[in-house]
């Protein structure tokens, strides 16, 4: 496509698949024209020749849906723009549930698009048929119709995407294979390929299911594995009308699409074949995989039962073609934590031709601008872990993974798959109590426990789960009594040396600043204000800090605070999660119990709220923090590993004195949300601010040096605020709230519910959600305002509150 290869760029990007296309074009729009694309063999050869081509727009999250909008936009114009065709089709598509539960949630996607501003329709089997005549309604309950969804030709869009890159000044070179990533002192510089060295200032890997080798090139960790997928498609349908819309049957695990008069069955079936364990072949280029028709039988079935008239359809062609699926089914974007300026597109799990256009947006937007324009955590790759590019663990989890796509959502749902990776000491010692354990972060995490003779095992509902009853007395236990909580699987880092306090202040919103023995609870911010980080700093000793964060945000927030350590600062940062487990005390009683195993004075005198001191406890010298995300007395107790089970037995034959009841982290959030307490990730993210969050408190807007994003807040002070973090309380005990349902004022939509759950000591379900308002936000504002939330396309009456509605004036954790 180009003549002379060059030797230095300012980008290069690596795989010319529709997302390296998009991101060349979309860089070429901001202005950087010193772009070069480089393809192994020829444009689209891997995986995006083969796609169906769907555009859907509504995703699990606003901003996912906010980029799948963008790229239907995009490709609705990119023709009259370049001059290329792209076959893109505003068609519609419908989503069919033959079950009441598959129902519910459709309707509460349907709820979640008016959210945002998605035109969407509650349809019946009726309106299903005119709409697919070929279809069998009979069996149905319902469905959704969402006419903005779309249709294009993937090939010709890439060549769309790549002709426009190439219009703005960018260089596209294909049979150009990149062997090699250059790096020095941490950071980039470049590639090596079959036809000589590139230097660059930013490299970006879109290869695909090439991503991962690639990036081990580089020691960056990829996690992603291929798996075939399938579909087929039949001989002409006479009087088959052309511009039909999708039709999704998830219960069925399938999808179907007019195809120039043709019928293309798409699968999703519930046990994948994973693909390439042993590397993808050298010439692999527009090939595709052996049929397996046995595979495919059961879904096949399926299709029968939902278009009759396959029965008697020949088939013209059967693809089976690879796709790379990534652990959680999200893709991965970004720059990666281990090699500065060397950023990721890869790992799109069957939707990269709907998410294309806005990743390569926001991810140019990325690398021009040094921040993402929006919160992407949902597909950041610093989220992965470097356990999860291990192969049995990709190849075991993608054998699940393509099937989740047409799976039920089921609130609290858990992978079945990858199991029993990192686990607790006390693992064994909370099954034998009965606890239901859930995967997060690779964790076994118990959930909730079983009494004496149920069995721990999920029964998923929308509506109430079976472990609702024993999650209530879990709850009503830490309220009245005293748990314990395993929470192990916290992120925990140490900051030592004699910049150390310089470099957190910098950091911190919070003052760090303190006595040896003081916790701090604070956010990191960003330049913009936007929250980045949510969670505790304690001082340790003078040159010495620990910091304490979510499982979740563990390699993200160990990046964060160690590209803002100056490169001549002394202070070193040491991830230590696996050195501690860490066991919870709380509730009313918390005091009485540990008292009963240590000589520590845990008087208000002695040991205050936010304060933490190392105490022995059983044969152990522990450290014991004075904190509560419960909203009561409490402490978390951090224990060396190989100390935490005798300590934990030794608390456990205590608290037969004390009614001691194990709680899960089912409870830990009912009761957090009960207090009205934030959760990184769902309340709170970049896109908001501790002001707009109700997070003040924890700011110290006049310590000495200021801080990151101290002049952004000072700015949002001045002029006001448009959004602010909202608690709610249904007046209906028994609709349950989960997130990203749509709340009403006044008969507007003014925002959605961030996180949900039922709150046992209230009896009805709380969730906390940002109303917005274009003229600004006050209390009076709020407090003015008739509310309602939209759950499954019904609304219910809320009460609003700017204060918790358990526990307002924090009494309780300074008990």
């Amino acid at each position: 496509m180009s003549s002379t290869f060059p030797t230095h760029k300012q980008v290069v990007i690596i795989g010319g698949g529709i997302v390296g296309c998009s991101l060349a074009y979309h860089l070429t729009k901001l202005g950087w024209k010193d772009v070069v694309l480089l393809e192994r063999k020829s444009l689209t050869c891997g995986t995006t020749w083969h796609a169906a081509g769907l555009v859907g727009q509504l995703r699990a999250t606003q901003n996912m849906t906010k980029l799948a909008q963008y790229t239907t936009d995009l490709y609705r114009a990119l023709e009259e723009e370049t001059g290329q065709a792209t076959g893109f089709r505003n068609t519609g598509s419908v989503s069919v549930a033959s079950d009441s539960e598959r129902f519910e949630e459709l309707k509460r996607g349907a709820s979640m698009a008016r959210v945002f501003q998605l035109e969407v329709e509650l349809i019946t089997p009726h309106d299903i048929a005119d709409l697919w005549p070929l279809a069998k309604v009979d069996d149905l309950v319902g469905g959704v119709f969402l006419p903005g969804d779309g249709q294009t030709n993937p090939v010709d869009t890439s060549q769309a995407l790549a002709k426009g890159a190439k219009m703005g000044g960018a260089l596209i070179f294909e049979e150009t294979k990149v062997h090699g990533i250059l790096q020095k002192n941490g950071v980039v510089t470049g590639v090596s390929t079959n036809r000589g060295e590139i230097e660059a200032e930013f490299v970006v890997n879109c290869a695909g299911m090439w991503a991962r080798e690639l990036g081990k090139m580089c020691g960056v960790n990829i996690p992603l594995h291929a798996a075939e997928h399938f579909y087929f498609v039949t001989e002409a349908i006479e009087g088959f009308k052309s511009g039909s819309p999708t039709l999704r049957d998830p219960g069925g695990h399938t999808y179907y699409k007019e195809d120039a008069g043709k019928l293309m069955v798409g699968a999703f079936e519930p046990i994948a074949k994973p693909w390439g364990m042993n590397g993808i072949p050298e010439d692999f280029c527009f090939d595709t995989l052996a049929d397996d028709q046995e595979h495919l039988a059961p879904i096949f079935e399926k299709a029968v039962h939902r278009i009759p008239l396959l029965e008697k359809l020949g088939i013209q062609l059967f693809l089976n073609g690879p796709e790379s699926f990534t652990p959680d089914d999200r893709y991965l974007l970004g720059e990666a934590p281990e090699l500065r300026n060397f950023f990721v597109a890869a790992g799109f799990n069957s939707i990269g031709i709907q998410s294309a256009g806005g990743a390569g947006k926001v991810l140019a937007s990325w690398i021009v601008n040094g921040h993402p324009p929006m919160d992407l955590w949902d597909v950041d790759i610093r989220r992965m872990l470097p356990f999860q590019g291990n192969a049995k663990y990709l190849h075991d989890r993608t054998v699940e993974g393509l099937g989740l796509l047409y799976a039920m959502h089921w609130p609290f749902r858990q992978f079945e798959s990858s199991r029993m990776a990192r686990i607790s000491p006390l693992h064994d010692r909370l099954a034998r109590q009965g606890a239901c354990f859930g995967e997060a972060g690779g964790w076994e995490r118990a959930n909730w426990f079983a009494p004496e003779g149920v069995k721990p095992e999920y029964q998923y509902s929308y509506k109430r789960q079976n472990w609702f009853d024993y999650s209530a007395k879990e709850h009503q236990a830490v309220r009245e009594n005293v748990g314990i909580f395993d929470q192990t699987s916290f992120a925990k880092f140490l900051l030592q040396g004699r910049d150390a306090e310089l470099v957190l202040n910098q950091v911190c919103a919070n003052n760090i600043a303190v006595p040896v023995g003081k916790l701090v609870y604070t956010q990191w911010l960003n330049e913009r204000g936007g929250i980045e980080a949510d969670l505790t700093v304690t001082r340790i000793a003078e040159d010495r800090f620990l910091i304490v964060t979510a499982f979740s945000t563990e390699q993200r927030d160990f990046h964060w605070l160690k590209t803002h350590i100056p490169e001549d600062a002394y202070a070193v940062l040491t991830n230590v999660t696996s050195a501690f487990a860490v066991l919870s005390v709380m509730g009313p009683r918390s005091r009485e119990l540990i008292s009963t195993l240590s000589n520590a004075d845990l008087s208000n005198q002695a040991f205050p709220f936010g304060t933490s001191q190392e105490i022995d406890l059983a044969y152990a010298k522990i450290r014991a923090s004075r904190i509560s995300y419960v909203g009561e007395l409490g402490w978390e107790l951090y224990i060396p590993t190989e100390f935490a089970p005798s300590v934990y037995d030794r608390i456990v034959e205590a608290g037969q004195s004390f009614n001691l009841k194990h709680a899960g982290y089912h409870a830990l959030n009912s009761l957090r949300i009960e207090k009205g307490y934030r959760h990184w990730g769902h309340d709170i993210s970049p896109d908001e601010t501790p002001i707009e969050a109700g997070l003040e408190f924890a700011v110290s807007l006049h310590k000495n040096g200021g801080f990151i994003g101290r002049d952004a807040l000072l700015k949002q002070k001045e002029r006001g605020i448009k959004k602010k973090l909202v608690m709610f309380a249904l007046d209906d005990p028994e609709p349950l709230l989960y997130h990203n349902e749509p709340i009403w004022r006044d008969d507007q939509i003014v925002g959605y519910i961030t996180s949900g759950m039922f709150a046992h000591t209230l009896g009805r379900s709380i969730g906390l959600g940002y109303v917005e308002h274009a003229e600004g936000i006050t209390t009076e504002f709020v407090n003015s305002g008739n509310y309602q939330i939209e759950i499954a396309c019904d609304r219910y009456p809320a009460q609003a509150s700017l204060r918790p509605f358990y526990d307002p004036k924090s009494e309780r954790v300074r008990m």
